[in-house]
């Protein structure tokens, strides 16, 4: 396995005249195993958030912060995972690197489903659901290894804003596949089975479809054939890089990086406050259905997918790519959809859609940019690690507290509670944001 794991080696060039209309079909070849595989991982991520509400009614031993605290093992599991594989996947081939993390996260997710025995101890839940967080943090890193070797500096607003709307497909998908699973089957439990099942087929798929760099198969690096150099480009990037100078070299003295790793903390919190207590917000405390607060997760969820691709095409267009200007403004109007959300406590579901549509058209955004800016402050060899920085503060300090903290708040102070602090980290992520101003993608291509 640890063979597979290796870079690829680099492959004899090809012939001149074949090398456009290869890189064009291993693009799109490459480009659509990163977005279904990405996808695929959010069908094995959240599928306890689904399920708690069937839990606590089985199990009432455990409170909403006890099972809470489950999902914050999770994400603190993922977040460290998500940096530490950033700098094994920076090293590694993502072809096998995304299909063993995929296959591992799938089989977890599956023991919830099929082992009653798991629900008898907590200590149980939260370590196997902890293990699912390390296992879904091998997703992110060679996706971001494989952007940034296949496609250049401006090409890769687009490339980025798209495939990032792969985790709203997932995300969207889960609710309606755990909801196609309980009515096939029978049971809560294919909430967890089903929806592994279907990641399971798809990382078969994924380790026929992705590549290593072009150089594995023939073809020149991506800035040559663009001629998209960064300013700062030499021979030595295309080098592996030493953890060492990754980590004190490009991330640790990066005062944007640090500023942008800060600001995602806030948003995860708003992003997962959300979405992961959907479920039990819409039914504990508005007493409606699992179909009707699975309708409405998955709209929060596909909502995101416009808004995702809008954000990145004003970040290079409008504000022509400075990514602070684009975050700033989608997190003011995440901000309003908030408001509205929490202040309908006693309203209709359809006001709650409404403002679960506009909160995930606009969070979306700002987290698809904190990753991108993340890729665009350091070398391409050093991009899984920079990546990770951020998502390691996005979940460890964002999620991982909105999972415990969340229930915790409820618990305490009631969801007005929890919708004050949702509040605050809006305006915490706009501040953050903002001390990066100075900063703006370029390449000496485009800004020659």
């Amino acid at each position: 396995m640890l063979s597979l794991l290796r870079p690829a080696p680099d492959a004899p060039p090809l012939p001149a005249d074949r090398v456009d209309p290869e890189y064009r079909r291993l693009r799109w070849q490459v480009f659509t195993g990163i977005f279904v595989g990405y996808a695929a991982f959010y069908l094995v991520r959240k599928n306890f958030a689904l399920a708690i509400p069937d839990i606590l009614k089985e199990y009432p031993q455990y409170s909403k912060a006890a099972l809470g605290s489950a999902m914050t093992g999770l994400s603190v599991a993922y977040g460290v995972s998500k940096f530490i594989m950033g700098s094994v996947s920076d090293r590694s081939n993502p072809r096998w690197f995304m299909t063993i993390g995929l296959l591992l996260t799938a089989g977890v997710t599956f023991a919830f489903g099929t082992i009653p025995a798991i629900y008898g101890s907590l200590t149980a839940i939260i370590a196997l659901q902890t293990l699912n967080g390390w296992f879904n943090g091998m997703g992110w890193p060679p996706c971001g290894k494989t952007m940034v070797h296949w496609w250049s500096t401006r090409e890769r607003g687009l490339t980025v804003s798209v495939w990032n709307v792969a985790h709203n497909v997932g995300g969207g998908l889960v609710a309606k596949l755990a909801l196609i699973g309980v009515l096939v089957f029978g049971g809560w439990g294919a909430k967890f089975y089903f929806p592994a099942l279907v990641a399971a087929l798809v990382a078969v798929l994924i380790a026929f479809l992705l590549r290593d760099t072009p150089q594995s198969c023939g073809l020149p690096p991506i800035e040559r054939h663009k001629n998209d150099y960064p300013p700062d480009y030499s021979a030595a990037h295309e080098r592996t890089f030493t953890f060492r100078e990754i980590f004190f070299g490009y991330v640790l003295n990066n005062r944007y990086l640090w500023a942008i790793a800060v600001a995602n903390a806030f948003v995860y919190f708003v992003r997962y406050g959300v979405v992961d207590w959907i479920p039990t917000y819409l039914q504990t405390a508005k007493k409606f259905s699992f179909q009707q607060s699975s309708w409405a997760w998955a709209a929060f969820e596909f909502a995101g997918i416009p808004g995702t691709i809008l954000c990145g095409w004003v970040s290079d267009k409008i504000f022509k790519g400075s990514r602070a200007p684009a975050t700033i403004l989608f997190m003011v109007l995440t901000l309003g959809g908030l408001v509205v959300y929490g202040l309908n406590r006693e309203g209709p579901l359809w006001i709650d859609i409404a403002s679960l549509i506009a909160i995930g058209f606009f969070v979306y955004g700002p987290i698809m940019i904190i990753g991108l800016h993340a890729l665009d402050l350091v070398p391409k060899k050093a991009a899984g690690t920079a990546a990770g920085f951020t998502g390691f503060f996005g979940y460890v300090f964002g999620s991982a507290i909105a999972g415990a903290g969340v229930g915790w708040i409820a618990d305490q102070w009631g969801w007005g509670g929890v919708f004050a602090t949702m509040i605050v980290c809006c305006l915490l992520t706009i501040a953050f944001s903002a001390m990066t101003l100075g900063h703006r993608a370029t390449s000496s291509a485009s800004s020659g």
